[in-house]
């Protein structure tokens, strides 16, 4: 079956990124280049940038741009992770219907536990037996369709303004630390089990909130006024409907790593090839991280459940 053109043209967008990784052309006859990383116009033979000395024959720079493009958009890492969580919920559903969870309306609230487990569903802390890669595999897994929904409803809202002001790489970060923040101290203080993404999503708005404090005027006033209005909500839906078994510590815990990176790091994208090769770093870690606990998580998949 031959592809479509949507694909065709995403193939072909990923096969001109890839060349630039380690250099050479479609036909491999020498033409000027440029720099992925900064833009400038290089010569034919150059193998680093004489602007900004990034690396033209492979960097984390044309890596970066070249999945940027696969993912296109104006907000890639968000589209990226709403891809995952989205993946994720249908592996989870696929595994519960494997061991005999009803069809039909109980996904809208609730999926098989057994399976959120075996997927990485982030448990409470003991010191005898603590699996440390579900800090970060339980912020892609949600408990049903409500669950996943309202999470990535505010993740399309709030992620690309974040995406847009920090860039990608230090973007993806945020997100992953702000994942892990509100899982540890989910499991820590916690007593219930827990999934979801809410925790790397408060951690978004407290990156907002640290941003109107750094920034002056009116709009800054009323944004802050907003999204802490918006949180409060949040939290006292938690404290006074016990119910919806809403995590208030996992959303104070990615809410406090968000506002502490928000403080920390300059509110603008990287400026100069130094601030640009320390967020690829930053991302491309954040990243490695995330791909090793889905592949320990996996090793562990078929492991007996310990009570």
């Amino acid at each position: 079956m031959p592809l479509s053109y949507h694909w065709q043209q995403r193939i072909e967008r990923w096969k001109n990124a890839t060349r630039g990784f380690f250099g050479g052309g479609e036909d491999n006859q020498p033409r000027p280049k440029l720099c992925p990383a900064c833009g400038t116009l290089v010569g034919i033979t150059a193998t680093r940038c004489h602007e900004c000395g990034a690396s033209l024959r492979f960097s984390l720079a044309a890596l970066s741009k070249g999945l940027s493009g696969f993912f296109g958009g104006q907000a890639p890492a968000t589209t990226a992770i709403l891809i995952v969580n989205i993946v994720m919920f249908a592996v989870t559903l696929l595994v519960g219907f494997a061991r005999g969870q009803g069809q039909g309306f109980t996904i809208l609230f609730s999926v098989n536990g057994e399976a959120l487990y075996r997927l990485g569903m982030a448990i409470p802390f003991r010191y005898d037996d603590f699996s440390w890669y579900r800090l970060l595999t339980a912020t892609y897994l949600h408990g049903g369709l409500i669950h996943i929904g309202f999470n990535m409803m505010v993740l399309l809202d709030l992620g690309p303004v974040v995406e847009e002001v920090y860039g990608s790489a230090r973007y993806f970060f945020f997100y992953t630390v702000c994942g892990i923040g509100g899982e540890l101290m989910s499991a820590r203080f916690g007593s219930a089990p827990s999934v979801g993404a809410s925790g790397a999503i408060l951690g978004l708005a407290g990156v907002l909130i640290a941003i109107t404090y750094r920034r002056s005027g009116a709009h800054m006033q009323q944004l802050r006024g907003r999204l802490i209005s918006w949180v409060v909500t949040i939290f006292a839906i938690g404290l006074f409907f016990s119910g919806l078994r809403t995590d208030n510590w996992g959303h104070f815990g990615g809410l406090a790593a968000g506002f502490l990176l928000g403080r920390a790091f300059a509110d603008r994208e990287p400026m100069n090839s130094r601030e640009r090769n320390t967020a690829y770093a930053l991302g491309w870690s954040a990243l490695a991280l995330v791909v090793t606990c889905f592949v320990i998580m996996a090793l562990h998949f078929s492991a007996p459940i310990t009570e």
